[in-house]
């Protein structure tokens, strides 16, 4: 996959999810969402190269850094919680909807339960 279409994959995927919210609160070059009020995914370049950060489980964040060769710890980020994504061969589509649905997922659990239940309104 190429800079532009994981970008854009990554994108498209976030704003599906209920409650996302797109800013630039650290100038035009940073793609930042929101879920919350707290962030789950950045899109942003960093010596010439595009990334996808997103939040990640520390142990599946690290099992997926020996899997795949476009997984990065985050880029300027808690390099236990944050993973980088770049172009590579062996990222999917697939792959980045898991991750940035897992990334969304993370940041709402941590958020109180009223919030949670607003969120995702379960049955």
């Amino acid at each position: 996959m190429d800079s532009k279409t994981l970008a854009a994959c990554a994108k498209q995927v976030a704003l599906e999810l209920p409650f996302t919210e797109q800013c630039w609160p650290f100038g035009p070059d940073y793609d930042v969402f929101k879920v919350g009020g707290k962030i789950f995914m950045l899109i942003g370049v960093a010596h010439g190269r595009l990334h996808v950060s997103l939040k990640s489980d520390p142990q599946k964040s690290l099992l997926n850094q020996q899997i795949y060769r476009g997984i990065e710890p985050g880029y300027h980020l808690n390099k236990k919680h944050w993973i980088s994504i770049y172009a590579a061969e062996d990222i999917t589509p697939e792959l980045i909807a898991d991750l940035v649905n897992d990334s969304w997922h993370l940041v709402v659990d941590k958020l109180p339960k009223k919030e949670q239940k607003r969120l995702r309104p379960g049955p």
